[in-house]
């Protein structure tokens, strides 16, 4: 009955919309085998209702529809106006190509003996490796080059004696990664977890460690180029990490290295500890922005030996806060040898450091002049070379600058032919996503006062790093807007299709830059093209943010110029794109430390900064 209805309300559709051009009858602009019921078909309705005919189609557009069938899209629709989409969601997240972690069940596999996993992922290993006496097992490739991985070890070598997990090139270049620890290594004796090359290269790494080694007796750990060259992670927890130990040694070596905006979180590590031994070398070394909170740590411990050297050494700015660190304790060595020795420095602050310590020793050599000392034990504290001033090179341009990529953000005299200028990495990192149609995306919540509601469709637990992303955001969604700048967030094209037509009136054209051919190498500008004649205009520029379905950040700002641009290779000078570039001319309500002035070198209001459209990003301007 139903292909029956469909059918007929298909034939109803072609009879009622088709239009006579030259004398020939001709359908609504549909080929033969679609369906006018879809979201797609009824995206294509919408722009042609919308946007001018002389505004050329945007196939680029028509091409993020929902990918929804009629019958999936009534059904899930009438879903959400029941608030019941969660009792369907693997369904939903799969038929509509949305970006969901997968919903991991309960391991019942045993391992006996010893096992190399290998291009491995997506796993819940609940109870491995609990109780093994002695051997190993390897996790190596493991999550490798994926999109959206997630894996889960519950009570991993629980109670184990001299049992060795190795973890070597783990998630490495994937995009979205949430890797739980949970008790693992717990009350183990002897042994050693591996951490080598973990989550390098990874975009949103995230990694979470509970109870690690919690009542461990003599296990090692160490995290070796861990998150190294990683991007922008929610951060790694570590709560109770090598809490209640007896002599476990920790060791951190170039943690974070070359990394952006990356944070870690430190709970009651080694707290109530017997003679730890935590080293962090090379730890944050040459990041940007790197973050790291440190909560009782060594509290109420025993001879524990603490050694920090070469810590966030040449990274730019990075804050660290240490609270409660080594408090109560008693015979604590802690040394800081050439700490924070930041390009560009940033800020440490110890509260309660040593309060109430017997017998310890604290010692900072070297050590950045930018922190903050309250309640802090005045005994047994030793200063050398204490407030030495570091190498802020902010205002040469050279050295701060590592972190503004080349070719990032450029003047607008670089755009003209046969120009010879760094292309940037404009490749989307995003994970594939289609928008929803709007029968859909109107009956689903989107505010800040509604995140619970929204977690609990899209399945995103608490301090999960969906829950972070989601609250992300939508908090950056409900920002008011900057001055002179016009906002909105929109998840259905048809969302887009209205801002842009609100800002710019009903003759628009829709660009963007047509691939990513000449991504992080020198390139020769080609022929250029002014939009509107070159002069300032309005223009309408959407970013992606990331979010369960395709959401796009649209906003306008004033006195902008939009350029077309052939991207030409630089030996041969064969076309190997076509980018979109948007000028800004009016910076003045920038911030002073915006990327821009610190790669350029100047200041908010002095210069034009320029910007291409990378890839799945657009840009709407008046038709010419």
């Amino acid at each position: 009955m139903l292909k029956q209805f469909l059918l007929l309300q298909s034939l109803s559709f072609i009879l009622f919309n088709v239009v006579i051009v030259g004398g020939r009858l001709i359908g609504g602009g549909f080929s033969a085998e679609q369906n006018p019921f879809t979201p797609k078909a009824s995206l294509v309705r919408y722009w042609n209702k919308e946007i001018r005919s002389e505004s050329p189609r945007s196939d680029f557009l028509i091409s993020k529809a929902s990918p929804l069938n009629a019958v999936d899209s009534a059904t899930f629709s009438k879903l959400a106006a029941t608030n019941s989409l969660p009792t369907r969601f693997p369904d939903f997240c799969s038929a509509a190509n949305l970006f969901c972690f997968p919903d991991l069940g309960t391991s019942l596999e045993k391992h006996e003996g010893d096992v190399k996993f290998s291009t491995y992922d997506q796993k819940n290993f609940t109870n491995y490796g609990s109780g093994r006496p002695g051997g190993g097992d390897s996790f190596k490739n493991y999550s490798k080059d994926g999109n959206v991985e997630t894996d889960s070890f519950r009570r991993y070598s629980r109670n184990g004696a001299g049992h060795d997990d190795k973890f070597s090139v783990y998630g490495d270049s994937s995009n979205v990664v949430e890797e739980g620890f949970n008790s693992y290594g717990t009350s183990g004796t002897g042994g050693a977890g591996e951490f080598t090359n973990y989550q390098n290269n990874v975009n949103n790494p995230t990694s979470r460690f509970t109870a690690y080694s919690d009542g461990a007796n003599g296990r090692t750990q160490s995290f070796k180029t861990y998150t190294q060259n990683a991007n922008a992670g929610p951060g790694q927890s570590f709560t109770s990490y090598g809490k209640n130990g007896n002599g476990i040694p920790n060791e951190f070596a170039s943690y974070g290295v070359s990394s952006n905006v990356i944070g870690s979180g430190f709970s009651n590590y080694g707290e109530n500890g017997n003679a730890a031994n935590d080293t962090f070398t090379s730890y944050g070394t040459d990041g940007n922005v790197p973050q790291n909170n440190f909560k009782n740590y060594g509290a109420a411990g025993n001879s524990a030996d603490d050694t920090f050297s070469n810590y966030r050494d040449k990274a730019n700015v990075g804050d660290d806060s240490f609270s409660s660190y080594a408090k109560d304790s008693s015979n604590e060595k802690v040394k800081f040898v050439n700490y924070g020795q930041s390009f560009n420095p940033g800020s440490e602050k110890f509260t309660g450091y040593g309060k109430g310590s017997e017998g310890s020793r604290i010692s900072f050599k070297t050590y950045t002049p930018n922190s903050t000392f309250k309640e802090y034990a005045k005994n047994g504290v030793a200063f050398s070379k204490y407030n030495v001033s570091t190498a802020n090179t902010v205002g040469d341009g050279k050295t701060v600058n590592k972190w503004i990529e080349p070719g990032k953000f450029f003047r607008e005299s670089s755009l003209k032919e046969g120009t010879v200028i760094p292309m940037p990495d404009i490749k989307d990192k995003m994970p594939k996503r289609s928008f929803l149609p709007r029968s859909i995306i109107t009956k689903l919540p989107f505010s800040v006062s509604k995140l619970g509601e929204i977690k609990r469709i899209f399945h995103a637990g608490e301090n999960s790093t969906m829950g972070g992303l989601i609250t992300d955001a939508v908090t950056e969604c409900e920002r008011p807007p900057s001055v002179g700048e016009t906002k909105r967030c929109v998840g259905s094209a048809e969302d887009m299709i209205d801002f842009a037509t609100s800002v710019l009136g009903r003759s628009v054209v829709l660009r963007t830059t047509d691939n990513v051919a000449g991504s992080k190498q020198k390139v020769v500008i080609g022929k250029v093209n002014g939009i509107n004649g070159g002069k300032v205009t309005k223009a309408v520029s959407c970013h992606q943010s990331l979010y369960p379905y395709l959401l796009y950040y649209c906003h306008s700002v004033p006195k902008v110029r939009v350029y077309e641009a052939d991207i030409l290779e630089i030996d041969s000078k064969k076309k190997i794109n076509h980018g979109i570039a948007i000028c800004h001319m009016d910076t003045s309500s920038w911030g002073a430390t915006h990327g821009a002035f610190l790669a350029l070198g100047s200041k908010p209001g002095r210069i034009e900064v320029c910007h291409w459209i990378f890839e799945n990003d657009m840009n709407w301007a008046i038709a010419d």
